[in-house]
């Protein structure tokens, strides 16, 4: 029997980047912009000659040829240097050897530590929070409480799991869900795409216009140098679209092979298939949830609003945002009454899990680090900046999602990705007059489009937790992805042009 070729995962893919980075460094020109950053009362623009400072009005911005509006750097939209156009200098090359490669992933790890440390905590609150089992017991408990209204419940659980992946990002806790909702969705007449489209197709759309989700949304606006929240109404009525759509397309199709079982795709494609796991099984019937339930699902809510309600009224950011995750775990493991070695045990449990995301995030920035520290990251920008000049905005970004739908077949880690392209293409952004958030909708558009058919995403093992094909999916998502892929291109220019 021949080997099975298997794709190597995102870290290997980013170690050969970092290589290829450092090969670039010997052969592509070097060079560098005049870098612009805000302090309390000054600008700074560090320069081949040293550094001046200036003026922090706008004024100083429009003579610069920064067509940024001072506002965004005093409110902190704007968190990283500037390049400042027309200052670009050629320089001596700065080849990156074999120690700068080893050294890469390190530094990018030392250089992103602020958002890798909220990653982890994340995971840890996450963890500490599914011991309690309140999550499992809110979802039965509507499952239950709603039998033989499944029109309702399809509108609800579809809703939910949307808003979890674009408040927090759930992906892979979704897949707990299978058995319980598939027994009670066959035995009211539906078939296996249903539950399917409610928890893979879910946690996917609400995943497009994530607007607070720290592995896609915060961790790419932080590497472009801008404030996560710019941009946030046009994410949340995005989601509040797409998820409508969603809703609509399964019912739809609900209905349709309630009516006429022989209509089902799956039955068509796939025919009379069994999930892999006993459909008669029964989950402990939940008519009431307990006070105790009920408080820890307003504090896992809460949380979520209280983060973004810190970033927007009180400039909090990754060390306020741990902060309130650590505090959060530490009272739902007092309600929950779990004792300090459970506690400690699940939270780093729930660190550990998430190490692999933060390794990623690292490795992704040392690909930047390697390009930096070879003086090519602003030859690059220099050089593509002369290419697009003159395209219209919108030929661009809509170029640029193009780029994120390709590649994410390839990575279909969000972090990873919007660590490895962020810096660059940020700051290709202001130079060609885009907005850095229409930048990053276009990377979160791009990859969450893909990641409803990438094989090396969720999409493989979703399907084997129902046991139907990779074609019956196709066939039932791809017109309503075609849809989706209209609405972001035209989200995209209208940001661009609003």
């Amino acid at each position: 029997m021949a080997k099975k070729i298997s794709f190597p995962g995102p870290i290997p893919i980013l170690m050969i980047v970092i290589i290829l980075a450092a090969i670039g460094t010997w052969l592509l020109p070097a060079g560098q912009y005049n870098k612009l950053s805000a302090g309390e009362k000054s600008f700074t623009m560090v320069t081949n000659n040293g550094d001046i400072q200036l003026p922090l009005t706008q004024k100083i911005l429009d003579s610069l040829g920064i067509q940024i509006k001072i506002e965004k750097f005093l409110h902190g939209d704007i968190r990283k240097p500037v390049s400042v156009p027309g200052t670009f200098t050629k320089q001596e090359r700065n080849g990156q050897g074999f120690i700068a490669v080893l050294q890469a992933p390190i530094k990018g790890i030392i250089d992103s530590i602020d958002i890798i440390l909220f990653i982890l905590v994340i995971g840890g609150f996450m963890f500490v929070f599914n011991e309690t089992g309140a999550m499992v017991k809110g979802i039965t408990w509507l499952s239950h409480s709603m039998k033989g209204q499944e029109h309702w419940l399809i509108i609800i659980l579809t809703t939910v799991f949307s808003f979890f992946a674009g408040s927090y990002g759930m992906a892979e806790e979704a897949l707990v869900f299978y058995p319980i909702l598939v027994p009670l969705f066959l035995a009211a007449g539906y078939d296996l795409l249903v539950p399917l489209a409610i928890i893979f197709g879910g946690t996917s759309v609400g995943a497009i216009p994530a607007f607070s989700n720290p592995f896609s949304v915060i961790i790419a606006s932080n590497a472009a140098g801008i404030n996560w929240m710019d941009g946030l109404t046009q994410r949340l009525i995005l989601w509040v679209i797409v998820t409508a759509l969603m809703v609509w397309y399964i019912l739809r199709y609900a209905s349709k092979i309630k009516k006429d079982p022989t209509a089902s795709l799956v039955y068509k494609i796939d025919g009379n298939v069994t999930p892999p796991y006993d459909v008669q099984i029964t989950h402990d019937v939940i008519s009431k949830l307990d006070g105790r339930t009920k408080l820890l699902l307003l504090i896992y809510i809460v949380t979520f609003l209280a983060m973004i309600g810190g970033v927007v009224f009180l400039d909090w950011w990754t060390t306020e945002m741990s902060a309130l995750f650590l505090a959060s775990s530490i009272l739902v493991a007092v309600i929950s009454r779990l004792n300090e070695k459970q506690f400690i045990s699940e939270f780093i449990k729930g660190a550990a899990s998430l190490l692999s995301v933060a390794f990623i995030v690292g490795v992704a920035r040392g690909v930047t680090v390697v390009l930096n520290e070879g003086h090519v990251s602003d030859a690059i920008l220099y050089y593509t900046a002369q290419t697009v000049q003159g395209m219209q905005p919108a030929f661009f970004i809509l170029l640029l999602l193009l780029f994120y739908i390709v590649f994410s077949i390839f990575i279909q880690s969000t972090s990873g990705m919007a660590v490895l392209t962020m810096p660059i293409i940020g700051a290709l952004a202001i130079l060609v007059n885009i907005p850095g958030r229409e930048i990053v909708n276009a990377y979160m558009y791009g990859m969450c489009l893909m990641s409803f058919l990438a094989p090396t995403g969720l999409i493989l093992p979703s399907l084997a937790m129902v046991n139907i094909s990779y074609k019956t999916w196709i066939k039932f998502i791809m017109p309503l992805l075609v849809v989706f892929t209209i609405i972001c291109m035209a989200a995209l220019i209208m940001g661009i042009y609003l």
